[in-house]
């Protein structure tokens, strides 16, 4: 199999200036507060504070809220350091400053295994690795709400930028009172002194601004009063009153409304329109053609007035599409292929360690095949952005994850600058990775220039969100492994196949002019970076291009690969008649952090002690991702022949907590998005055309259907981790593994009710 990868060349010269610009520190991230929009009374003190005459506190939001609590988990570390209720604490978006960018994302994307920066001494591989991409991304500032990320990004900046105020603070009224910093305190946002002298925020904001904070020290973990505490989130008055605003809630005056309808056949184009009937429709002003842009199939778009007079005149245009050139797409063949591939094609290692290959030579092998299919998204707001193109400049506003990519993305489709681009963020109603692409924003932009001024909402109708996603990869895995003579599980070989998701997601988002070919860490996560220990262990994947539009899908590819691996090692476990828990405990001697939340969740859910009804069993699996451990344990059921899970246990791991609530919500709602999917989840294409076109044809979980989820989090001193993603990947090899305790029968393959 050919490879590409970047070549990155330098001369003499320019090797100078790249070790010359390592050696330099890394960029500060509290940034200036000319970053901080002005307002009329508010004071900025920094680049994400700012303090109103009332003493409450503006905090700077570069992360979207999709459900994930980060409006309430943010707020919470500024309220912390600041020393005031976290109801004290409003947000503003933030702008676009190089300070706000996701450093973490980008670092977590490293394919380091977990223990080769533990092994190494000083700056080691791994570490030079964190330390220089961490360095490029503050540099590249790069705004982004993906990978469970926010809240580790957001530890140490939001924590100094709000103790950097506070500082300022005191350090204002110290010269005012000509006291003694030391022996000034904060509460409840008031600076005071045993002598009686106090102050409010908001009275000492001015002076503040132009007093250097001097030494900045973080609050001790001992002293913390808000992070850590269960608080409620900020988002959920507006939910529940109906003032919230999504995207598809923006309502601006003489707002038109865009329905699209794109080739039914992924890649494929309009040929002859006729669209005589739908422009005889009342209300129907204008079709405006829409070309292939990041990554979309091409299409149309109809505006009217409302947008049932544009659905309705959409549906009503006669066209003649063309198909993609090349071969049609068909699922079921690339699963073939896939696994062809995994038996004849030489892999990308992503890691290796001892000689398994020697291994399997003086042993049993053990064997078994997995495979995934294609899946899309399914969020509850359908795709859509409102915007408006006039003197030369654009206003967006979108449900996005990714609003620098949106603005640039905007700029060029309408041929501005891109600081003649604006974007508003708004709520997301689910994102879940289809909200890291950027093509409903040209589409919108596009649609918008043909409107003279005018704005215009472009709303997907949901058999084009269905039909026309970003799909979680399909993919195929054989895993073997060698039973030794003494009956011990000697060596691991997992060899996997599917498309890369970051390559051409990098190519769509970042209109890159080449293909882009690099090892994708997705595709291998959660199989070469899993905790057991195999002496001997080789896990390597063989990338492929299927033509099918891929995406980052809710837990990406450790979605599957959790799957794949806790099958297998409940397989392992039968082979070798050991009980699970207790052939898990046998491979994680190296591991107490993982056996510390496996014996949590054995000993909440009443594994092996506590026994089931009739016709119930358990199943259990464990799995690390997104810098944070995860078991959970399934108790299942038959009804009518199919799987009723009745109760999920969770124990989780995810570092520092912020808000014990807030990590029980999307324990939960991992739980039921994972279940619909291990259940129901599947997308099929036929002839280059997906089969999938409603939610009729791809079940969500019912309420009735839900199981009853607990959570029990395990402390830890650690940074924090993820906390929106880690929930979904061990929920399927969780059910899949009652299912054989129930049955007898393996499953290898998803979903399990298809």
């Amino acid at each position: 199999m050919r490879r590409r990868g970047l070549l990155l060349g330098a001369t003499a010269g320019t090797g100078a200036l790249l070790i010359g610009w390592t050696a330099l520190p890394q960029r500060s991230r509290v940034g200036l507060a000319s970053l901080m929009k002005p307002g009329e009374r508010d004071i900025a003190l920094n680049g994400w504070i700012k303090i109103l005459p009332d003493g409450s506190v503006v905090l700077a939001m570069p992360r979207s809220e999709m459900g994930q609590g980060v409006h309430t988990a943010l707020p919470q570390l500024a309220a912390e350091e600041l020393d005031v209720p976290l109801t004290a604490v409003r947000i503003e978006q933030a702008g676009w400053d190089a300070v706000y960018g996701n450093v973490a994302m980008l670092v977590s994307g490293l394919p380091f295994h977990p223990r080769e920066e533990e092994r190494e001494d000083g700056f080691g591989r791994a570490k030079a690795g964190r330390w220089v991409v961490s360095k490029v991304a503050r540099e590249l500032g790069i705004n982004a709400t993906g990978g469970s990320s926010s809240i580790a990004d957001a530890w140490d900046v939001v924590r100094v930028a709000a103790a950097t105020a506070r500082a300022s603070l005191v350090g204002a009224a110290s010269l005012q009172w000509r006291l003694p910093v030391e022996e000034l305190r904060t509460t409840e946002g008031v600076v005071s002194h045993p002598s009686g002298r106090s102050a409010t925020y908001g009275e000492l904001a001015k002076a503040a601004s132009a007093t250097p904070p001097g030494t900045v020290q973080l609050k001790e973990r001992k002293d913390w009063r808000v992070i850590g505490r269960p608080a409620p989130r900020l988002d959920v008055p507006q939910k529940v009153d109906g003032s919230a605003r999504f995207g598809i809630d923006v309502r601006l005056p003489g707002l038109r409304y865009a329905v699209l309808r794109m080739a039914p056949a992924l890649g494929g184009a309009p040929g002859r329109i006729d669209a005589t009937a739908a422009m005889a429709m009342p209300g129907v002003e204008r079709l405006v053609q829409l070309p292939a842009y990041a990554g979309s199939t091409a299409g149309f778009a109809v505006v009217a007035r409302s947008y049932w007079q544009a659905l309705q005149a959409v549906q009503a245009v006669r066209v003649d599409w063309s198909r993609p050139a090349g071969a049609p797409m068909d699922s079921q063949e690339i699963l073939r292929h896939l696994e062809a591939a995994v038996r004849s094609e030489e892999g990308y290692t992503f890691h290796r360690e001892g000689d398994p290959e020697q291994v399997a030579g003086g042993g049993r092998t053990i064997e078994a095949w997995y495979s995934a299919p294609y899946l899309a998204h399914a969020t509850l707001e359908p795709m859509n952005a409102t915007a408006r193109v006039r003197d030369g400049r654009v206003e967006v506003w979108a449900p996005t994850q990714v609003p620098q990519m949106c603005r640039n993305v905007a700029a060029r489709v309408a041929g501005v600058p891109v600081d003649h681009v604006e974007v508003h963020v708004t709520l997301l109603g689910g994102g879940f990775g289809r909200r890291l692409e950027v093509d409903y924003v040209a589409q919108a932009v596009r649609v918008a220039m043909d409107m003279g001024g005018v704005p215009v909402q472009l709303i997907w109708p949901r058999e084009e969100d269905a039909t026309h996603d970003f799909y979680r990869p399909a993919q195929v895995a054989r895993l073997r492994a060698v039973v030794g003579q003494g009956g011990e599980a000697a060596a691991l070989h997992i060899k996997s196949a599917g498309d890369a998701i970051s390559p051409r997601w990098m190519e769509r988002g970042l209109s890159l002019s080449g293909p882009v070919d690099l090892p994708d860490k997705t595709a291998s996560e959660g199989l070469f970076d899993q905790p057991y220990g195999f002496e001997h262990q080789r896990i390597e994947h063989v990338f492929m291009r299927s033509g099918v539009p891929v995406g980052f899908w809710r837990s990406v590819g450790h979605s599957h690969n959790a799957f794949f691996m806790e099958c297998f090692i409940d397989e392992l476990a039968a082979d070798l008649r050991q009980d699970p828990v207790a052939f898990r405990r046998t491979l994680l001697r190296r591991s107490r952090r993982h056996r510390a939340v496996l014996d949590t969740v054995v000993e909440r859910s009443g594994w092996g002690v506590r026994p089931l009804p009739p016709g119930r069993a358990r199943g259990l699996a464990l799995h690390e991702s997104f810098g944070s451990v995860v078991a959970q344990v399934a108790e299942v059921s038959l009804e009518g022949g199919r799987p009723r899970v009745h109760q999920v246990v969770c124990a989780i791991d995810c570092g520092t907590v912020i808000n014990p609530e807030i990590v029980a919500q999307q324990m939960e709602g991992s739980v039921v998005y994972a279940l619909a999917a291990a259940l129901h989840g599947r997308t099929d294409i036929r002839g280059s055309v997906v089969q999938q076109r409603n939610f009729p044809d791809q079940a969500v979980l019912t309420l009735a259907a839900a199981p009853h989820v607990e959570t029990w989090i395990v402390p830890s001193e650690r940074p924090p981790s993820g906390v929106g993603e880690p929930g979904v990947p061990p929920l399927a090899p969780a059910v899949a593994n009652a299912l054989f305790a129930l049955t007898g029968v393996r499953q290898r393959s998803l979903p399990f009710a298809s």
